[in-house]
């Protein structure tokens, strides 16, 4: 079960959920067709080549945790985010004090459909949470979720 099913409150239910991109493998990718590359050209490369897939494998696993640890959501009472496995760092803001949810999206972002939220909630607290995909779905979710909970009072 998932960290924002563990944590729901009574009557809260989930609305929408996110994860990491799968962009978070890229840089292991990058690794992994260097090494192939080491390993077909031969020689001294090839040797080199091992040393190259193990930082492929250490970056792949890295990942793997970081993308398989990652949760965001939005309730029916509050937003939710956890990342990380034995280091986390999780948010949880009721919907009635996120002031507002910050899209930050590079090129590569716009294109691939990644990018970073930061949510501001009352006291000025403001959480940056990196690599999420669909960003501006989860901020029009949130919104709509924010509005019909403002409109319910």
């Amino acid at each position: 079960m998932s960290y924002i099913e563990n944590n729901l409150m009574s009557g809260e239910s989930v609305i929408y959920s996110a994860k990491l991109h799968w962009v978070v493998f890229l840089w292991p990718g990058i690794w992994l067709v260097i090494a192939l590359i080491m390993f077909s050209s031969g020689g001294d490369a090839a040797a080199a080549g091992g040393v190259v897939i193990v930082i492929a494998i250490l970056t792949g696993i890295a990942s793997f945790i970081n993308y398989s640890t990652s949760e965001f959501g939005i309730t029916s009472k509050r937003v939710l985010a956890k990342v990380g496995f034995i280091r986390r760092n999780s948010l949880e803001v009721l919907l009635t004090k996120v002031e507002g949810i910050q899209v930050n999206q590079g090129i590569l972002g716009r294109i691939l459909g990644y990018g970073s939220i930061v949510v501001s909630g009352t006291g000025g607290s403001k959480d940056p949470f990196h690599k999420i995909s669909a960003p501006l779905e989860f901020r029009r979710k949130a919104q709509e979720q924010i509005a019909s909970v403002q409109d319910s009072k």
